[in-house]
């Protein structure tokens, strides 16, 4: 162990007891004990302060940041430099009082310095394993540069492409989306918090974020408790099961009351309900922005959320400008704080902080384990995973490494652009599409660039993003593109949205690629020349238009540092794309919101009947399923087989399968699904819902027999009293290439 300097009192502590293995909650509780019984009320109020300065009015500017520390008024701050964490922790280590260390918090969202694809793209995936991967690097490199707290994972449900959040999570389903969270806290926290490669996870954001209104971030929520525990709990709980350390609260309403100040959300719920033993979190200022939801001034916000198990203040300095106050007026009283100082100092415990504060400040240990060669490897190899091939009519792709290939778009030739949101950002050792292009066929072919047009005209989008408007010029691109595109074989155009256009405060109305990009798309296809469409974007688009011009369609996602090497390892075949979408594309904004899992309505559409549940304009249908993907070979699936048509009781088991056989040239992983349907129960259920899947490899004709086992753990939902149960009748079973594309049988299932 690192010889560490600290106060008398903390030597005291750690002389009597030391720290014991996390597992042994005496020890802690003994050391916890003896430690706050040495805190003055100042103290303890201080741990539940999570800033980046001063607190206004007593201290400012760094010096004031500094003296909060000493002062023992800072419980955790954020940031990214280890040398500035270093400086802190041994400020609050050798100068204050009882030298109790600090928690440095991070939003390592989608990696730390070796960044892979955005969360929404990882989810297309379908594999838990390389998910897990990427959070087990994030938390390596992370925890080597002074990060001990990642408020990650983002496990918000959400249904609405316009939220630019979107790119932050795992799309619509509340199962798959339960089976990411508790990988990515796994990853973040291995099986052992007291090691030095491991980080505190923070379950975000608690509740319901992602079914604002309209799209918009910060707006309101307003839900049924069915749909609450149906659709959008679940992520949440799995990650509470896996053990998440931390909770953040969520900006928005919950049943009206803001979710930083409710308990029942968050005692009631997530502590008493779920078993839930960490600390929680406000979101940035949340508990300062209840003012704006009509609760009351700064001091009564923050005695209501510490009173409804809000553990620690994000940036809003509520708790250590109020609660003092608020204990002397009887507004919180002094078990309250205590609970919430208790659940702060476990976390730092439970990380080894008291036996060594340093332990993450490590520079070799940086330099070692900080953007290697061989992450970023792995960031290719999840990359080119996460693509989802969405078109391919004239068997266009893969491409040949021979001719002349253009390469054109206003992405083409970007590397920032290609990393997607809430990431640092180093392009070191990244590509632009150009550039990977040209590595990949070497000498083979030859490779011509054209920026073809600006990424938008439209003014308000352009000075969100700080881009200009120039119509003219974009003419003049287009134009440029055309002539320098004549002598290609085949053209690469590289579309979408820069990263600033999505994640957090980046919603958009028109969801659509704006009208410049729109402009080059139709003069390239003037040519006559095969186009592939390359999508480099953070959410759903609305591409009908695209769909109907196009023969070839790459999602290809913001897909973090090796994001451009990844595509081209998948547009010339060295990698068989086998991503499936893991949120549904609308054919227009007007469909929004559409997801797969959706309630039955009393009159379903009927296009020869007026009066049913339809447009008068366009399908009800998306333009892309839930689920969909396709791959350069193909996969037939044979009928449907249930070893049973009645299953009787609690512990019934049936078994259905298919086979599945690759009927293309190529060898391939197909993503074979399973969904179950209520068509009759006490409460109206969705017409289908993803309940498992297998990823399976397959040679050119090689057929497998897929074989899922459902219980009756599989036909549980909520009722409307809130019990979780099944109940007895007829089921639909659906197995397929997507939620659109299936084969299904029924079986009955009594009591």
């Amino acid at each position: 162990m690192r010889k560490i300097i600290l106060s008398f009192a903390a030597c005291l502590a750690l002389a009597a007891y030391g720290q014991k293995p996390v597992q042994d909650t005496r020890a802690m509780d003994t050391f916890i004990d003896q430690l706050m019984g040495k805190m003055t009320l100042d103290e303890k109020i201080g741990q539940l302060n999570l800033s980046g300065g001063g607190v206004p009015g007593i201290l400012s500017g760094s010096e004031g940041a500094d003296e909060t520390i000493r002062r023992g008024w800072l419980g955790a701050t954020g940031g990214s430099e280890l040398e500035t964490f270093r400086k802190l922790q041994e400020i609050a280590v050798k100068e204050s009082r009882l030298g109790i260390p600090l928690l440095f918090g991070l939003d390592v969202i989608h990696g730390y310095h070796t960044i892979f694809p955005i969360p929404l793209a990882l989810s297309c995936s379908w594999d838990t394993t390389l998910i897990e991967q990427s959070a087990r690097i994030a938390a390596i490199e992370a925890s080597s540069n002074g990060v001990t707290w990642t408020y990650s994972p983002m496990v918000d449900i959400a249904r609405d492409a316009r939220w630019g959040r979107i790119a932050e999570g795992s799309g619509e389903d509340p199962w798959w989306g339960g089976k990411i969270a508790a990988a990515m806290v796994r990853g973040y926290q291995g099986d052992d918090l007291t090691k030095e490669n491991t980080i505190l996870s923070c379950l975000k954001h608690f509740a319901l974020y992602g079914a604002s209104e309209a799209g918009r971030d910060y707006n309101t929520v307003d839900m049924s408790r069915i749909k609450m525990f149906n659709e959008y709990f679940p992520p949440y709980k799995a990650a509470v099961e896996a053990g998440c350390a931390t909770v953040m609260s969520s900006f928005n309403l919950v049943e009206a009351i803001p979710a930083t100040g409710n308990r029942w959300l968050l005692t009631d719920l997530l502590r008493d309900q779920w078993g839930f033993n960490g600390f929680v979190v406000s979101d940035y200022n949340s508990i300062g922005e209840m003012t704006n939801h009509g609760l009351g001034d700064t001091q009564t916000v923050s005695a209501l959320a510490l009173h409804a198990g809000l553990d620690m203040d994000m940036m809003t300095n509520g708790y250590i400008t109020t609660l003092k106050k608020s204990l002397e007026e009887g507004r919180v009283s002094q078990a309250d704080i205590d609970q919430a100082c208790r659940r702060v100092l476990e976390a730092k415990y439970k990380l080894g902080l008291f036996e060594d504060p340093y332990r993450y400040l490590d520079a070799d240990r940086a330099k070692k384990n900080t953007f290697t060669d061989e992450h970023m490897n792995t960031a290719r190899h999840i990359a080119g995973k996460s693509i989802v091939l969405l078109k391919n009519d004239k068997g266009l792709l893969p491409l040949r490494k021979t001719g002349t290939i253009a390469v054109v778009g206003p992405l083409a030739d970007k590397k920032v652009e290609l990393f997607g949101t809430w990431c640092g950002i180093d392009t070191a050792k990244s590509a632009s599409v150009v550039q990977a292009v040209k590595e990949m066929v070497g000498n083979k072919a030859r490779v011509i660039f054209a920026k073809g047009c600006n990424l938008t005209n439209e003014p308000m989008l352009a000075k969100a993003s700080g881009l200009k408007v120039d119509p003219v010029e974009n003419t003049r691109l287009v134009k440029e593109a055309v002539e320098q595109v004549k002598d290609a074989d085949r053209i690469i155009a590289v579309m979408g949205e820069p990263n600033n256009w999505s994640g957090e405060a980046c919603s958009r109305a028109d969801i659509s690629l704006p009208e410049s990009q729109k402009e080059l798309l139709r003069a390239l296809l003037e040519t006559g020349k095969p186009v592939v469409l390359v999508l480099a974007n953070g959410r759903p688009l609305t591409l009908e238009w695209e769909d109907s011009q196009f023969s070839a369609i790459v999602e290809a996602w913001h897909g973090g540092s090796a994001a451009a090497r990844g595509l081209v390892d998948v547009l010339f075949g060295d990698v068989n794309p086998s991503g499936k979408l893991t949120t549904t594309f609308p054919r227009s904004v007007g469909q929004i919101p559409l997801y797969y899992n959706a309630k039955k309505t009393g009159r379903p559409m009927n296009p020869d009947d007026h009066f049913t549940s339809k447009y008068l304009d366009i399908t009800n249908d998306p333009l892309y399923p839930f689920g969909y993907g396709l791959s350069y070979t193909t996969f037939s699936y044979g009928d449907l087989q249930l070893d049973k048509t009645s299953v009787q009781g609690e512990n019934g088991v049936l078994t259905a399968s298919v086979q599945v056989t690759n009927t293309g040239k190529l060898e391939g992983e197909e993503v074979v699904q399973l969904y179950i349907g209520d068509p009759a129960a006490s409460i109206s259920r969705p017409m289908k819902e993803l309940k498992n899947f297998q990823k399976i490899s397959l040679k050119p004709g090689e057929s497998r027999k897929v074989s899922f086992t459902i219980t009756p753990e599989d036909l549980k939902f909520y009722n409307s009293a809130l019990e979780y149960i099944w109940e007895p009748g007829l089921f639909n079973i659906y197995v397929g290439t997507n939620s659109r594309d299936v084969k299904s049988a029924q079986v009955t299932w009594n009591k």
